[in-house]
């Protein structure tokens, strides 16, 4: 029930603190900020406001957004995951975000060798084309 309620709260902030609107609202109280300093001479207590207000947001901020990107990563794999099942792919690359910074490397790689070996032979398959008269 509270992980429920805490997803929807991060989706609400992240979606809020990413509108146009909440940028202008921030840079305005910033400006309020900046131009209320000589009506309390610069003093400690002035800067702490904003020190203290921007850490406090962006500590809270930092766990609101990482819960929201968490879920799309979540929601982004498990719809890969299906077109992977539902399609001629190999099917060992369902998980593989679980596996060690090594596999991932060494995956990685041959999947970069296979794509040049495709690529090759699409070049080709292009080439033998259009050298073949009557082609067209």
């Amino acid at each position: 029930m509270a992980s429920r309620f805490f997803s929807k709260f991060a989706t609400g902030v992240a979606d809020l603190s990413g509108r146009p609107g909440t940028f202008i609202v921030a840079v305005s109280l910033v400006l309020i900020w900046a131009i209320s300093g000589p009506f309390f001479n610069f003093s400690e207590t002035w800067q702490l406001v904003i020190n203290t207000s921007t850490t406090i947001i962006t500590f809270l901020m930092v766990f609101v957004l990482q819960n929201s990107q968490n879920r799309d990563g979540k929601a982004l794999q498990a719809k890969l995951d299906e077109l992977i099942l539902t399609s001629q792919a190999q099917n060992k690359f369902v998980g593989i975000e679980k596996l060690g910074e090594n596999e991932l490397r060494e995956l990685s790689k041959m999947l970069a060798e296979k794509a040049e070996c495709v690529d090759q032979k699409a070049q080709e398959k292009t080439t033998v084309q259009q050298d073949a008269p009557g082609v067209a």
